[in-house]
């Protein structure tokens, strides 16, 4: 989905999407694919990349927020399709920052048990996507991506620093307004009542990037560490602004940033394991190399990691 075609849609000037966001366009799923059919995928990849027998592995906790129903949960039915039957499975829904706390549960269940997990990532936000809403459909893209973790004896792999965030305060800056307790479904409900919606954008901006910087410079005091000892930095892709500006109030060198997000937007929790895979075809991730991956957004929860590869 190009920009153009969402410009002509909400009567923008040709270039304001990438001016104001830095995306050039993103990738919607197909007609009657589903969050478990992309989220399968991306577990298969990281399988084969591997080289793993999923029969070894003793859970998978899938980010998401847009699973295939609310009940059950898609965790379950992912699991399956992967045949990793009798495997652990769990739904995790932290929004852009789901990965991480779904990589962080992760960490200590192969620490505690030694037993592998595999983490998969995964969001069809063009389904919850209100596209008369200017300050979301320009956004959003759908998107998944995994990892697999497994136990090491290898000293400084693993989570080395971490720090989980939540800013309830400012619960209501990012919403599905309807659906939920709270408002339940109805036949009076409203199409775009179900939809998701960004309340005030600048606020969002300001408030998300400034818990990033902060879960970042606190998870890397906690693992002993600076930012230059960090050869590898992959924030959320939010938008390229929010990213610039996360590298540079963090002091990032450059090189270290990584970026998927001209050519596949935003696809919230999904979009760090993405652009780990994306980058894994070009750039070498070396045993030692330190990552340091940050995100927020609604709720507000947020969190960083520094791991070690």
């Amino acid at each position: 989905m190009t920009n153009s075609e969402i410009e002509e849609r909400l009567d923008l000037p040709a270039g304001w999407i990438e001016r104001r966001t830095g995306i050039r366009e993103r990738r919607y799923a197909a007609e009657g694919e589903a969050l478990s059919d992309i989220a399968v995928k991306a577990g298969r990849m990281a399988l084969a990349r591997a080289g793993f027998d999923p029969a070894r592995i003793g859970l998978l906790v899938l980010a998401t927020s847009t699973p295939d129903h609310l009940l059950p949960p898609t965790g379950p039915l992912v699991a399956h399709r992967l045949g990793l039957d009798g495997a652990g499975a769990i739904d995790m829904a932290g929004a852009c920052a789901g990965f991480l706390y779904a990589l962080a549960f992760a960490d200590g269940f192969v620490c505690a048990q030694r037993q592998p997990v595999l983490v998969i990532a995964a969001n069809i936000l063009s389904r919850r996507t209100n596209f008369s809403d200017r300050n979301s459909s320009v956004l959003f893209g759908d998107a998944a991506g995994a990892v697999l973790l497994v136990p090491s004896e290898r000293p400084g792999t693993g989570v080395l620093g971490l720090n989980l965030a939540s800013n309830g305060a400012e619960y209501g800056l990012i919403d599905i307004p309807a659906g939920g307790s709270r408002r339940p479904f109805s036949d009076a409900l409203a199409p775009e009542e179900t939809k998701m919606r960004i309340i005030d954008g600048k606020a969002v901006f300001a408030k998300a990037s400034a818990l990033m910087v902060k879960c970042s410079e606190a998870a890397l005091a906690r693992a002993g560490l600076g930012i230059s000892d960090i050869q590898h930095f992959i924030p959320h892709q939010a938008n390229a602004r929010m990213m610039a500006l996360i590298e540079r109030e963090l002091g990032v060198e450059p090189g270290k940033l990584l970026s998927s997000v001209a050519h596949y937007g935003n696809s919230s929790a999904a979009t760090i394991p993405f652009t780990l895979s994306l980058q894994a075809g070009t750039r070498e991730f070396m045993a030692g190399d330190r990552m340091l991956m940050c995100a927020a957004g609604a709720g507000l929860t947020g969190g960083a990691v520094v791991f070690g590869v």
